[in-house]
């Protein structure tokens, strides 16, 4: 019987057109899906526990896939892939997982981090932030932060083609603080709205450097209309942080 094999998987999506396959594109889980089909000698179909857009990164993105190798430890799986994959998508854990184990469906609760750098940055940097040029006041962008909490309708952050059948999210957690020099945005809720988290960077700061007072900003969030919104934020800056599950 095949075995259910989970992965914790890190990248850096500069190079790579999001994470979903895409016919004579480069993706994260395309790349993936090779190197198993090289180790397994046969096609394996990877699923992942939710996309990211292109030049989007992932520190603690997760993954299942069915091995029919009896022979391999779980863990071996770890150096197996990554002897394979380029070097800007490594796996960093490897565990059996019960049979049912599902990383998209079984997932309770997602968490990314978007990184900004208010002022001068080395080169480098700039593949895993964004440059704002200017000092935002943290605790206005905190307040506005504080209004985001808890379960509501997310449509003024939707961009168009988004497809949800239903726009209504559960935000459990979503404030600013600084770390290594870079002014980092972490949010957790129990699913996204297709570039919502970036939509929502976008928005805050946007607002926040207009002065909008908080209550302005309360009924732009209940007016559910999208062209009220901020600009969307680059993808540069946004990574998948982490995946918490109700089972394993």
């Amino acid at each position: 019987m095949p075995r259910n094999i989970k992965l914790l998987i890190a990248y850096d999506g500069t190079d790579f057109s999001g994470w979903q396959r895409q016919a004579g594109r480069r993706t994260v889980q395309g790349e993936i899906e090779k190197s198993l089909g090289k180790v397994h000698k046969e096609s394996v179909n990877l699923t992942g526990s939710g996309r990211t857009d292109a030049g989007v990164h992932a520190a603690g993105q997760v993954a299942n896939f069915l091995t029919t190798i009896d022979s391999m430890e779980a863990r071996r799986f770890v150096p197996a892939l990554n002897r394979i994959l380029p070097e800007d998508v490594r796996i960093l854990e490897a565990a059996e997982a019960g049979e049912d184990f599902h990383s998209r469906y079984d997932a309770k609760s997602r968490t990314y981090r978007y990184n900004i750098i208010p002022g001068s940055a080395f080169p480098w940097e700039l593949r895993y932030a964004w440059q704002l040029w200017r000092q935002p006041r943290i605790a206005v962008l905190n307040e506005f932060a504080s209004f985001i909490r808890g379960e509501f309708d997310c449509s003024v952050f939707a961009v168009p083609g988004d497809k949800s059948i239903s726009r209504s999210r559960y935000i459990s957690g979503a404030s600013f603080f600084y770390e290594g020099g870079r002014l980092v945005f972490e949010i957790t809720a129990n699913a996204f709205l297709w570039k919502m988290v970036r939509s929502i960077v976008g928005t805050l700061l946007y607002y926040e450097e207009k002065g909008l007072g908080p209550q302005s900003f309360v009924e732009i969030l209940a007016s559910k209309n999208r062209s009220l919104a901020g600009p969307t934020a680059p993808p540069q800056g946004l990574f998948l942080w982490k995946i918490d599950y109700y089972r394993l």
